[in-house]
């Protein structure tokens, strides 16, 4: 995986990795990507993907299509937009995330949420980094936002997102 290969994760169940990565790849040409890469990880049941479309605003289009029609997703269960990668390191990670954050209006909460798959890293260690960088305050029950640090391996995804601004199967089944 080379960070600039991805700007979806996409979650699906273990095992279902190929036919899941042929239906992203429909999607996001029915979309309006015209050559969406889509890549499975070393981790069962994620796939990333490499979209020319925004990543929140195609997270917002699904939910929209999924409400009228909830076959139009089979096999995916999540699709996590990713603002930037960067190598899996604390200090790495916590620039990052603290540039991203600057989006999040002074009066809003956020919370940071780590996702790690395969690393000795902790997430008290990634949440300790991030949160020291990010002078907001914090809603851990009802955040306004959420610094999502999904760790894969070597490389990291790192997103400042709304809440809402992820796509879960299972709400629109």
């Amino acid at each position: 995986m080379n960070p600039d290969k991805f700007n979806l994760i996409v979650t699906t169940l273990r095992g279902m990795e190929s036919i899941s990565a042929s239906e992203l790849v429909d999607i996001l040409k029915r979309m309006g990507d015209p050559s969406p890469k889509v890549e499975q990880t070393r981790v069962s049941g994620v796939l990333t993907a490499k979209t020319s479309l925004n990543p929140v605003n195609l997270v917002e289009r699904l939910k929209d299509i999924t409400e009228k029609e909830p076959w139009f997703v089979r096999n995916i269960q999540r699709v996590i937009p990713v603002n930037e990668v960067v190598e899996t390191n604390a200090e790495r990670i916590a620039d990052v995330a603290s540039k991203l954050a600057q989006i999040i209006p002074e009066d809003h909460t956020f919370r940071i949420t780590v996702e790690k798959r395969h690393t000795q890293l902790s997430s008290k260690e990634v949440i300790e980094a991030v949160a020291a960088k990010i002078n907001r305050k914090v809603n851990l029950e009802n955040p306004d936002w959420v610094v999502l640090i999904e760790i894969l391996g070597g490389l990291t995804g790192v997103s400042v997102i709304k809440p809402d601004q992820i796509f879960s199967a299972s709400k629109h089944s």
